[in-house]
């Protein structure tokens, strides 16, 4: 069975580290702030200015000043810290900040990525995806494996406007799991009770399978 949202957070918490600085994109992404393993020391940054961002508040506790850059609300932890964007941009840019994790419309082969327009349609801006993957030390992909019309989002070459080339390492579908060679993709990890064959019926681009196989664990 696919993964769900949550169960794609769970294990997008698992490329986390200890000590690590990690900016989370909008949608599913956001999600990974409930799931850090217990006694993992990791500072969630928000491209809109702060620095400590902690889970999602319970209904009736939300705080209508402390917002994501996605405009949810938030929760801070014992030592949060609150700047402006430009601060904020200059540790992303600065290569401060260890871990992106962002949504996708399309991602290639050769880890190009796609999120941020659609031509024709209404765009709010382009946000700080771009700023992300161009000065944040890995990158980390999660997203459905199809789009609504069940056409693949894990193409041969990008079709919409990219967001940046070259600048995927990890890509966490709801499907499997493909690392980002300097040889192209490899499939690394299944969710559980799909098949290799299911992946390469709904995969455009092209890709090698790890002899290490192994099931998602969430």
């Amino acid at each position: 069975m696919p993964l769900t949202r949550e169960q794609l957070a769970q294990r997008a918490a698992q490329e986390l580290r200890d000590g690590f600085y990690v900016n989370l994109g909008i949608g599913i992404p956001t999600l990974v702030a409930n799931y850090i393993p217990e006694g993992m020391d990791v500072m969630l940054q928000s491209e809109n200015g702060m620095l400590g961002l902690g889970p999602f508040p319970f209904e009736g506790e939300e705080d209508p000043d402390l917002i994501n850059a996605g405009k949810q609300t938030v929760t801070a932890i014992p030592g949060t810290s609150f700047f402006s964007s430009s601060d904020s941009f200059g540790m992303i840019r600065g290569g401060h900040i260890d871990l992106a994790i962002l949504g996708a419309m399309e991602v290639n082969e050769r880890g190009d990525l796609a999120n941020w327009m659609i031509p024709g349609k209404m765009v709010k801006g382009m946000g700080g995806a771009m700023d992300l993957v161009a000065g944040v030390k890995r990158v980390v992909v999660v997203m459905e494996h199809t789009n609504k019309g069940g056409d693949s989002k894990v193409l041969l070459d990008c079709r919409l406007p990219l967001t940046g080339k070259a600048c995927v390492d990890l890509i966490i579908t709801d499907l499997c799991v493909f690392e980002v060679t300097p040889d192209g993709l490899l499939l690394i990890e299944l969710a559980p009770d799909v098949s290799e064959e299911e992946i390469l019926t709904k995969t455009e681009a092209s890709y090698q399978t790890s002899s290490d196989l192994k099931t998602i664990s969430v």
